[in-house]
């Protein structure tokens, strides 16, 4: 008997150490990136998601921020969640575009009307329709939901407010082929660039301006240097992606998929929030930094790239009619 009770004594306690082991070995940490600095609306949303990741597995997954691209770029921060070295980023659609034309529908200039309209759009099944599209994509990124970046408007060193001021000024782009198209359809000369090396481009003359949202001229430091001037173009209204590596997608339980994507779609909701107040927020420091808010006629910015609509938008006729239909909320 005392043979009996040590054996099973024994068992119990390897049993109760492989469960512990494995307990152990489904821990997870989550390396997320963020190209924006530490209290972004982005960077922040995330941090929250982690939180309530962290509470619902008790700690079992959990999420660690590295925001102001100290891990990357976003070229290199996506090669990285791609082979699954990182495991969540916050990207530009831009990055994508290649690999997922599809997508490349709301990076068209003015597609959709307004930012409310953007939301309704994202929010609903075209939205739903194109992430998934992402996700089927040679990209191996699993894309988790959409994220609000405001309406990109020109900021340059001299007063733009029509398309024939830009003749001549060499404006930074992201590096899609689209973009570059539309800014030399706006006039301008587009410029091909990574974001890091923005502020010194523009500081040595290299470029004569750039185009991007009310925050990020602000934390980016572009407007200290001579970019006082910012044009009210809305050119582009074009949301961002939360995507995780494939690779580690691939790892998680059908559970674990569930609540990651349901925190984040509370995440997309939540950073709208963030965004709306950060845009309130940065407009007033802007102006009070010496910005020009200058308000310009946004049709002949829309007319002079009807040619770029009907270059990149000849695969997306329905899809585009689609958009048009819905309704702002």
């Amino acid at each position: 008997m005392t043979f009996r009770r040590n054996f099973v004594a024994a068992a119990v306690a390897v049993v109760a150490l492989s469960a512990s082991f494995g307990a152990m070995a489904q821990k997870m940490v989550l390396k997320a990136v963020d190209n924006q600095p530490a209290g972004y609306p982005t960077v922040v949303a995330v941090e929250n998601m982690g939180k309530k990741l962290d509470a619902a597995t008790k700690g079992r997954i959990t999420l660690k921020m590295y925001p102001g691209a100290v891990l990357g770029q976003e070229k290199e921060a996506v090669e990285q969640v791609q082979i699954g070295a990182l495991q969540i980023a916050r990207i530009s659609l831009g990055v994508v575009g290649p690999v997922a034309p599809d997508v490349n529908v709301f990076n068209m200039p003015f597609v959709f009307r307004d930012i409310p309209h953007m939301r309704a759009v994202i929010d609903g099944p075209i939205g739903a329709e194109l992430l998934q599209k992402i996700t089927d994509s040679p990209a191996r990124l699993v894309a988790l939901g959409w994220m609000d970046s405001g309406a990109r408007n020109l900021y340059t060193k001299k007063l733009v407010k029509t398309p024939a001021d830009l003749k001549g000024i060499k404006v930074r782009m992201q590096g899609n082929p689209l973009f570059v198209d539309t800014m030399n359809a706006m006039g301008g000369n587009g410029i091909s660039m990574a974001y890091g090396e923005v502020f010194s481009a523009l500081q040595t003359g290299v470029i004569d301006g750039a185009e991007n949202n009310v925050p990020s001229l602000y934390t980016s430091n572009h407007f200290t240097t001579g970019t006082k001037y910012y044009a009210q173009t809305n050119h582009f209204i074009i949301p961002e992606l939360l995507v995780m590596s494939k690779v580690t997608w691939d790892k998680l339980s059908a559970d674990d998929k569930a609540l990651i994507k349901k925190l984040s779609r509370e995440a997309q909701m939540e950073e709208r929030v963030l965004w709306d107040k950060s845009v309130a927020d940065y407009t007033v420091k802007l102006k009070a930094a010496g910005v020009e808010f200058v308000p310009v006629d946004q049709k002949l910015f829309f007319d002079a790239t009807a040619p770029v609509r009907a270059k990149y938008g000849a695969d997306f006729t329905d899809l585009m009619k689609r958009i048009d239909a819905t309704k702002s909320n």
